[in-house]
């Protein structure tokens, strides 16, 4: 049996915390991060060519799926495996995800004029991004160590795919659905650290959900990101150049995030009953 400690979950909490305020200050306060963040906004609408009705559909579609379907599923996994300690961390991770979401959005943060983007407000982070991870976190917490790998992969995918449309959409820039995504991760390993006391804290290890392969994918797109972040920054000036590196860094930097914390997650909860 194993005996989890809480270190893990603080240290993760902390490491989040940090990003999402150096996403922040990089992508909202300075002149360079906004005129990177505005390109692949630009660069969206630019080149997103059908994928416009399909990401209307699902931003549609993601109140019902994010709310209704996870929060059934949530229940009816929690009813049978009679884990309500965890059913319970896993709705008070989601809600306060969101909750602290809107605040940080409206009450806290503020998005400074850099002559870049005038006359808008800060947007930072996503609520739809939010409201889809913190779904897919609800899930992942209450099913079994068997399947929690796999519940990790498909809820990273539908997050980022979800943070990746509200771009699409023009709703959101890159920076805003990293730091929802972020936002996400914290409340999760807030969710761990109280569950490390619980009885459902002492599960047998599984061996076989490691996945490195899901780790060397983040670091994938995370390349293509620092080439596509690279690259936008290299020329400032002009407003309309590198319109689609902007954009493909945006969305492949998205993905870096929803998937190392999907792989981080499965790292983290591997004890988790």
């Amino acid at each position: 049996m194993s005996t989890p400690k809480r270190a893990p979950f603080v240290g993760g909490a902390l490491i989040l915390a940090v990003a999402f305020a150096g996403v922040y200050l990089l992508f909202v306060t300075t002149h360079l991060g906004q005129v990177i963040d505005e390109r692949a906004f630009t660069g969206a609408a630019a080149w997103r060519g059908g994928l416009i009705d399909a990401a209307r559909w699902l931003l549609d579609a993601l109140p019902a799926l994010s709310v209704g379907l996870a929060l059934a599923i949530t229940v009816v996994v929690a009813i049978v495996r009679r884990n309500g300690t965890v059913f319970i961390a896993a709705v008070v991770a989601a809600v306060a995800a969101n909750a602290s979401t809107q605040l940080l959005k409206y009450l806290v943060l503020s998005r400074p004029d850099r002559g870049v983007a005038e006359g808008l407000s800060n947007s930072l982070p996503s609520g739809h991004t939010t409201a889809a991870a913190s779904a897919a976190l609800a899930v992942f917490l209450v099913c079994s160590p068997r399947m929690r790998p796999l519940v990790a992969v498909i809820g990273s995918v539908f997050s980022v795919t979800a943070g990746a449309a509200t771009l699409v959409n023009q709703w959101h820039r890159p920076s805003d659905v990293i730091a929802a995504l972020l936002v996400v991760g914290f409340w999760g390993c807030a969710a761990g650290f109280a569950l490390v006391g619980s009885r459902s804290a002492r599960a047998e290890r599984q061996s076989g959900i490691r996945m490195p392969w899901l780790a060397w994918l983040a670091v994938a797109c995370a390349i293509v990101a620092a080439i596509g972040f690279v690259v936008t920054a290299s020329d400032t000036a002009d407003t309309t150049s590198h319109l689609f590196i902007a954009y493909a860094g945006g969305v492949a930097a998205i993905a870096a995030i929803g998937f190392a914390l999907a792989w981080a997650g499965t790292r983290l909860f591997r004890w988790l009953r």
